[in-house]
C-alpha cells in the first residue's frame, strides 16, 4: 500500500474566522515522501472545500495516489444510522446530513438540526450542548439534562485515550459540531472524485478519505506555532513517511458501521515516523542556470548546503550506541573525575612545603581507589594510592619514591607545591557541560567518555541505509560464467565495502541490465528499503544511460558536469524521496567520485558533521605537466616521505587502486610537477577507508 501524497485537514464546525490566521480554524497541509508543506489557513468551510477539491484535482492530474485525512469521526455509535435513516449504512447518514445541513460563511443550522434529530428519536438525546442564546426544543444545554438512547461512544473512542463523545455539540472538546458540518463535505468529495472511504470501502480509488486524529500521537506545539497548523504538518509528514507495509497494517481494519481512527493501536509506530526528519526535496540537486562545468570545491559546497539528515532518531543505552551518530549534544551526568584524586602512589597531606626536610606523622588508615574519602587531621599524612579520592584535609601528594618511611612517620625533602600530583573535580569534564557533540559517530573513545561521565542513555540516529546498484548488460557476478563481451562486476563489491567502512548499512541490489523497466522496478524497491541509492554506470547522456534517463522522467535529475578527473559526469537526483548518486561506470572514477562526493554527502545525510578529508603536503616522486580546467586525483602512495603515483591514469586500471594507499590531489589550475615539487597527499584513512 503506497500513497504519493498525504493531505491532512483539521476541521472546524464554527463560523468564518476572518482573514487573519487563528487557532480553532480549518488548517490543511500537503506532504510527499516525508516532507510537508507549510499549513494553509482556510477561513471557512466553503473556502476549505474549494481548496481541497483543487488540491485533489491537481494531484489526480499528476497521476498521484492521495490519502486525505480529516480529524473528526466518519461514523456514529452503532444503531444511529438505522435509527436516523432506516439503514445501518454510514453513507446514508452522510447523505442525510448533506441534504439537511444549511451552511454559509455567516452561519449554519447545526444546533437546530441536532434538536430535530433528538425529537425524531423521541427524547432529549443523543445530542446535547446548545451554545446559542435561544433555547432549542429537544437540545439540552448540558449533559446532566439529557437522555441518550444510544451508546455514548464508538468502539474506537473507548480505545483512544482522552476521546470526546460525538454527541457533544458545544464546549471544550466538542466534536459533534465538526461531524455534522464535515460529513456533507465528505459526501460531496466522495461523489465528485469517486473516492474510497476507509474503513467502509476497499481503497481501490486513487483518492482515499481517512479519519485521522492528530491528538492520538501529538502534544503541545512548539512555542510560537498555532497548534492546529503545526499538527496538520506533523501528521501529514509522518503518515507520508510510513513504509508501505506499516501503512497496510494500519489500514487493515473492519468497522463497517462506526468507522475507525487511523493509527489507533499503532501510536508508537506513528511517533517513530514523526521523529523521522523531513525527506529531501526534489530540487536539492538542481544547479544554478548557466552552470556547465562545476569546480570540485563548488560542487562540495553545494552538496553541503543542500543536504540534511534523513535518519530516524532513537534513544539507546550507551553500551549499545557505539557506531551510531549522536543526534543531540550529550551533557555529562557526572563530573570526571567526580572527586579530587591522586595521580600517583604516594603520601597525601594538606598544603605545599617549602625547601628543606619535612617530617609528618602517618594517619592510621590508607586511601585506595574505590574507598570512600575519609579525613586526615591537620599536620598528618596518609598513605594514598593512584586514583584514590583525596580525603578531607588532603590537597597535595608527594611521590612514594621521594619519601623515607620510618615507623609511623614519613620524611621528604621540599619544596613541594600545593596541589602537586592531584587531579581536581571535573578536571576532564564538569557535570552539566557538553561531553560529546551532536554529529559525532560514537567510537571507543566517545564510549569511554560517555561511560565515565555517567551517561546511561543517548539519543542517536539509526544507521543510514545505502542501496548499491550496478547497471550494464555487460556485467555478471563473479562466480558465474562470463561470455565473450561480458565482464565481472567490480564496482558493486567495492562500493558495498566502502559504504560499510563509512559506518552505514549497505544493501546489495545486484546487477541491472540495460533495461529501463527493470531498472525502474529495482529503484522502486531500493527507495523503499534504503535512505540513499548509489548506482554505477548509466549516469551520462548516452542511449543506454538509463539511470539519468529515469531520473529525468521523474523530474528530479541534475547531471553535474564536475571539473574532475577521473569522473566528470555525476548524476544526482531523487527517486521516490530517496537521493540517488549516479556514479561513473569505470571503477577508478566510481571510487574517486564516491570518496570525494558521495562519502561526505552520505555522512551529512546520516547526521554526521560534514567530514573534510585531511591531506598534507609532501614532495613528489614523479613528473607531470597538468593543464588548467579541472582538478585531478592520482592514485598514490608514500615511500621514503615522497608521493609516488601509479604508472597509468586509465580509469579502468583497477590494479592501481589496489596498489595505491591514497590520492594525490592536483588543483584546478595548471601545474607542472617535477620530483621534489610539493603536492597534496590524502591517505585513504582520511576518507575513512
Amino acid at each position: 500500500m503506497r500513497f504519493d501524497t498525504v493531505i491532512m485537514v483539521d476541521w472546524s464546525g464554527g463560523n468564518d474566522r476572518g482573514p487573519t490566521p487563528k487557532a480553532d480554524a480549518i488548517w490543511a497541509s500537503v506532504a510527499r515522501g516525508g516532507r510537508a508543506e507549510e499549513a494553509r489557513y482556510l477561513r471557512n468551510r466553503q473556502e476549505a472545500e474549494d481548496c481541497i477539491a483543487d488540491l485533489l484535482e491537481a494531484e489526480r492530474a499528476r497521476g498521484n495516489r492521495v490519502m486525505i485525512g480529516f480529524d473528526f469521526p466518519f461514523g456514529y455509535p452503532r444503531g444511529f444510522a438505522q435509527a436516523l435513516t432506516g439503514r445501518a449504512d454510514p453513507f446514508a447518514v452522510w447523505d442525510w446530513f448533506e441534504e439537511n445541513v444549511q451552511d454559509s460563511a455567516r452561519g449554519n443550522n447545526r444546533f437546530d438540526l441536532a434538536g430535530q434529530i433528538n425529537r425524531q428519536l423521541g427524547g432529549r438525546g443523543p445530542f446535547w450542548g446548545n451554545a446559542l442564546a435561544r433555547d432549542i426544543d429537544g437540545l439540552p444545554r448540558r449533559k446532566d439534562d439529557y437522555h441518550n438512547p444510544l451508546p455514548d461512544r464508538r468502539a474506537a473512542e473507548h480505545q483512544a485515550k482522552g476521546a470526546f463523545t460525538c454527541w457533544q455539540m458545544s464546549g471544550a472538546g466538542a466534536v459533534g459540531s465538526q461531524v455534522i458540518m464535515g460529513l456533507p463535505v465528505l459526501a460531496r468529495l466522495r461523489r465528485r472524485f469517486g473516492a474510497s472511504v476507509w474503513p467502509f470501502e476497499t481503497l481501490s480509488s486513487d483518492i482515499a478519505i481517512v479519519e485521522i486524529w492528530p491528538s492520538l500521537t501529538l502534544g503541545a506545539a512548539p512555542e510560537g506555532r498555532i497548534k492546529d497548523a503545526w499538527q496538520v504538518e506533523e501528521v501529514a509528514r509522518a503518515v507520508s513517511a510510513l513504509e508501505p507495509e506499516a501503512l497496510a497494517e494500519m489500514l487493515d481494519v473492519e468497522a463497517p458501521e462506526e468507522g475507525w481512527i487511523f493509527g489507533l493501536g499503532f501510536e508508537d509506530r506513528l511517533r517513530r515516523a514523526a521523529a523521522l526528519p523531513p525527506r529531501l526535496s526534489n530540487s536539492c540537486f538542481a544547479l544554478p542556470p548557466g552552470v556547465h562545468w562545476t569546480p570540485v570545491a563548488e560542487a562540495l559546497e553545494m552538496l553541503k548546503a543542500r543536504l540534511a539528515p534523513v535518519t530516524e532518531v532513537v534513544e539507546l543505552p550507551t553500551a549499545e550506541a557505539v557506531g551510531h551518530v549522536i543526534a543531540d549534544d550529550v551533557t555529562a551526568a557526572r563530573s570526571n573525575p567526580p572527586l579530587p584524586n591522586t595521580a600517583v602512589d604516594g603520601y597525601g597531606f594538606a598544603g605545599g612545603r617549602d625547601a628543606g626536610v619535612h617530617v609528618l606523622p602517618l594517619a592510621g588508615a590508607r586511601a585506595a581507589a574505590g574507598d570512600a574519602p575519609g579525613h586526615v587531621p591537620a599536620g598528618e599524612a596518609i598513605r594514598i594510592l593512584t586514583g584514590a579520592a583525596l580525603p578531607a584535609g588532603v590537597d597535595t601528594v608527594v611521590l612514594q619514591e621521594d619519601v623515607t618511611l620510618q615507623d609511623t612517620q614519613i620524611a621528604f625533602r621540599g619544596p613541594v607545591r600545593q596541589g602537586a600530583n592531584t587531579r581536581k573535580t571535573g578536571e576532564d569534564v564538569v557535570a552539566g557541560e557538553r561531553a560529546v557533540a551532536s554529529g559525532v559517530r560514537i567510537g571507543a573513545a566517545q564510549a569511554a567518555l560517555l561511560a565515565a561521565t555517567g551517561v546511561r542513555d543517548v539519543r542517536v540516529r539509526r544507521p543510514l541505509r545505502v542501496a548499491v546498484v550496478s547497471t550494464g548488460a555487460e556485467l555478471v557476478d563473479v562466480g558465474t560464467s562470463a561470455r565473450d563481451g561480458q565482464i565481472f562486476d567490480a564496482n558493486r563489491p567495492m562500493l558495498l565495502e566502502m559504504v560499510r567502512r563509512f559506518g552505514h548499512r549497505a544493501i546489495d541490489m545486484g546487477i541491472v541490465p540495460d533495461d529501463r523497466a527493470v531498472l525502474r522496478t529495482v529503484l522502486d524497491r531500493a527507495a523503499q528499503d534504503a535512505d540513499v541509492v548509489i548506482t554505477s554506470g548509466g549516469a551520462s547522456a548516452g542511449d543506454e544511460d538509463h539511470v539519468s534517463a529515469l531520473l529525468k522522467e521523474a523530474g528530479a535529475m541534475s547531471l553535474w558536469r564536475v571539473a574532475v578527473k577521473p569522473g566528470r559526469p555525476l548524476a544526482l537526483g531523487m527517486w521516490q524521496g530517496a537521493p540517488v548518486f549516479g556514479l561513473p561506470g569505470n571503477p577508478v572514477a566510481a571510487m574517486v567520485c564516491a570518496l570525494v562526493f558521495a562519502r561526505p554527502a552520505m555522512a551529512q545525510l546520516a547526521g554526521e558533521a560534514w567530514p573534510e578529508a585531511q591531506g598534507f603536503d609532501v614532495p613528489a616522486a614523479f613528473s607531470k605537466n597538468k593543464k588548467p580546467g579541472r582538478s585531478e586525483f592520482l592514485r598514490a602512495r608514500l615511500r621514503d616521505g615522497h608521493a609516488e603515483v601509479f604508472a597509468s591514469e586509465g580509469s579502468g586500471r583497477i590494479s592501481g587502486l589496489a596498489w595505491a594507499e591514497g590520492l594525490v590531489e592536483l588543483p584546478q589550475e595548471a601545474v607542472e610537477v617535477t620530483p621534489g615539487t610539493m603536492v597534496r597527499y590524502i591517505p585513504f584513512g582520511s576518507f575513512g577507508l
